[in-house]
């Protein structure tokens, strides 16, 4: 007799409800659940591929070791016995560890809970993380306004009446810090009630096909149009911070005469966006009406990613939309993360390259490869990989291979022989994704409504596997005997999980989040900044010197000469997830995805045909990739999708090997990196572009 179970999809930030159908230990099927207080019934490609996920033959079920080259099945206690003693010895020579996590852990509530043990039982302050390749310009930002990284205002588009996103697609992320599922319903409602959604993207985008204007910007260069809208809210007279006054502190008043001096010609020339079009956004978002300004990937991974997220966050002040119904404003979740953690951090330490940012206590990415390269005594020689194949998803791959080769112990904790963990000593794989239960720990407090909702198991773990945070947990625990450490109490998740909802404002137990399989609704988004805010004055920090300072390098940077080279930006497409779903049948069916999209002006000066190959080659690489010739980018730009290469050899991806396509970030550049975050440049590449020498050679 088959069986339904409701769960909250754990694929990505939307969390969306899901309902699963099981007879035995069979999927029959996975749908939307049309009662889940958040999504309403929204479902997209990713949750139905949780099904080949937990199915897929390819999966490890067991720990393997690297013995001559070949993979070989070892237990569990052997495996954590011989990775403790050749660290331990590798700690006694003064060896350098290091911790690499990826993206699919901010997605597992268990695995947070431990990996502060396995941080302490290597002996580390310090990680690498998927991080600082994609968001920490937030959290900087978050941090030095608000008080805590992790106080981030999101837009209440239920009840927004003018959405403006900028670099951010929705429709194939379901939001990206911003847990906005079943985005296309909601946006349709929001122009029913005569709202309007505007996007900015250098790409036509899924979310820009959708809205009511769409305007191309040119890649790099939104902080010219942020600056253009600011300024013209100011020079409008269209300032209103009436709801937040009592909440900024002095510094407001310098943020008018800083971009007082721009002029908006040399703006709109910079990006593309006329002077008149920046004018009428800022008109609109100032106008008698809630609306918010959002900006994801495309503001963040460029040079000035942490101006960008300043930049909006002022805008939303300036407009007053902050802390307003409609605006952007802080959820209260039911666990209630930014009054159960510490503030986090905003720091400089010393790196191979010099002093870097270290934000949360994660060190930039694009220092990953160096330290493992370097010849001296602070070389990183033994490394632990959480979940993450930073070959793919990081910039310079083939350096990081070439880095990972180096090493003189590592250990992926992954399902899968990756790009990255094909490089590992020691494999240790978690059971599959139905046989673990499921908290949106991180992205109940980024939200568009206050909930709960909570999913266990569906399915009984098998003999002789392991969950991740049970192998992580274990292995810290062989460590610190290895090493005669005091051995700590291990806290199971599941007590973590119900002591800290019921420390949060709600009081709810988990048993009660447990017993409403649809979730339980705690309201829609209230103002609330004023209880919120975690800086020691209680005020939004509205200038920190870091930001005026990056501004006027900014603008010092307006003269410089650009130079007339293709632009390289990424994409992603609904059925993908950077690199972890590929191997997946359901969302690898279809046209091949990993194409070199090119404009047809730019395609014809360069004999580039629809279907044929390019070579595209930018200062660290080069890769051969198919063209794709469409209007869908402006001129002077390309793009190629996020999370493809799976053709590296010895990756045990047998379904993503059919399509393997190349990797994005074989041609992103180490060398560039957001100062004041250390987040890496993946937006605006420079490259050239020619057809395929061995097509030219054929004629």
């Amino acid at each position: 007799m088959s069986m339904i179970h409701a769960r909250t999809c754990h694929i990505c930030e939307a969390n969306c409800g899901l309902l699963v159908e099981v007879e035995g230990r069979e999927i029959l099927s996975i749908r939307g659940n049309p009662d889940h207080v958040l999504s309403r019934g929204h479902i997209c490609p990713k949750g139905t591929a949780i099904a080949d996920l937990q199915d897929d033959p390819d999966r490890l079920h067991k720990p393997v070791k690297k013995v001559d080259g070949q993979w070989q099945e070892i237990g569990w206690e052997q495996a954590y016995t011989e990775i403790a003693a050749k660290l331990v010895a590798l700690k006694g020579q003064g060896a350098k560890p290091a911790i690499y996590a990826g993206n699919p852990g901010a997605h597992d509530y268990a695995l947070s809970t431990q990996v502060g043990q396995l941080r302490r039982a290597i002996g580390l302050k310090n990680i690498y993380s998927a991080s600082t390749l994609d968001q920490i310009p937030h959290h900087v930002v978050q941090y030095h306004m608000y008080g805590h990284v992790s106080l981030a205002a999101v837009p209440d588009i239920d009840r927004c009446q003018y959405l403006v996103i900028i670099g951010g697609n929705p429709m194939a992320s379901n939001g990206s810090i911003w847990t906005v599922p079943d985005f296309r319903k909601r946006v349709k409602e929001m122009q029913a009630r005569d709202g309007r959604l505007v996007v900015v993207d250098p790409r036509r985008t899924e979310t820009a096909r959708i809205a009511d204007a769409h305007h191309f910007v040119k890649p790099g260069t939104d902080t010219a149009l942020l600056i253009g809208i600011l300024k013209s809210i100011f020079d409008s007279g269209l300032v209103d911070t009436s709801r937040v006054d009592a909440l900024l502190d002095d510094s407001w008043s310098a943020i008018e005469p800083a971009v007082a001096g721009f002029d908006m010609d040399q703006l709109a020339a910079h990006c593309g966006i006329s002077a008149a079009t920046m004018q009428e956004m800022a008109t609109q978002l100032a106008a008698d009406q809630p609306a918010a300004l959002y900006g994801r990937m495309g503001v963040s991974v460029c040079e000035f990613g942490t101006l960008n997220q300043w930049l909006i966050q002022i805008i939303n002040i300036a407009s007053g939309n902050l802390d307003r119904v409609g605006g952007t404003m802080v959820p209260q979740p039911a666990l209630d993360t930014i009054n159960l953690v510490g503030r986090g951090s905003v720091r400089t330490v010393d790196t191979v390259r010099g002093p870097m940012p270290s934000i949360m206590g994660e060190l930039p990415t694009i220092t990953f490869a160096d330290e493992m390269l370097r010849d001296d005594e602070q070389r990183i020689r033994s490394l632990f990989v959480l979940t993450g194949n930073p070959v793919l998803s990081a910039p310079d791959g083939a350096k990081l291979d070439r880095a990972l080769e180096r090493l003189d112990l590592m250990v992926s904790f992954d399902m899968y022989v990756t790009a990255t963990s094909r490089h590992a000593d020691y494999i240790l794989p978690p059971c599959g994704p139905l046989e673990k239960d499921h908290y949106p720990f991180f992205f109940g407090p980024l939200a568009i409504r206050n909930y709960a909702s909570y999913s266990p198991a569906i399915f009984d773990m098998p003999d002789g596997e392991k969950a991740d945070w049970e192998i992580v947990a274990e292995l810290s625990l062989a460590i610190m005997a290895q090493d005669g450490q005091d051995l700590p109490n291990i806290r199971v998740p599941r007590d973590v999980l119900d002591n800290m909802l019921q420390s949060s404002p709600a009081g709810l137990t988990l048993a009660e989040v447990e017993a409403a399989p649809n979730g339980i609704d705690l309201g829609p988004l209230q103002p609330c900044m004023a209880e919120r805010l975690r800086t020691e004055n209680g005020k939004i920090h509205c200038a920190h010197p870091d930001f005026l300072a990056e501004l006027q390098r900014f603008a010092a940077s307006l003269d410089d000469e650009q130079p007339d080279v293709l632009r390289l930006i990424g994409r992603r497409h609904v059925r993908q997830n950077n690199s972890w779903l590929h191997n997946s049948k359901r969302l690898l069916k279809g046209p091949d995805r990993c194409t070199l999209m090119i404009h047809p002006d730019d395609a014809m000066a360069r004999g580039l045909t629809d279907g044929g190959m390019a070579t595209v080659t930018s200062r660290v690489n080069s890769v051969d990739i198919p063209v794709e010739v469409s209007d869908d980018v402006m001129p002077g730009v390309v793009s190629i999708p996020h999370g493809f290469g799976h053709g590296r050899k010895g990756v045990g991806l047998s379904v993503a090997r059919e399509k393997p396509g190349v990797s994005i970030n074989d041609l992103t550049d180490t060398e560039r990196f957001d100062p004041l975050s250390g987040n890496a440049v993946l937006n605006a590449v420079a490259v050239t572009v020619a057809r395929a020498e061995e097509l030219v050679a054929a004629e």
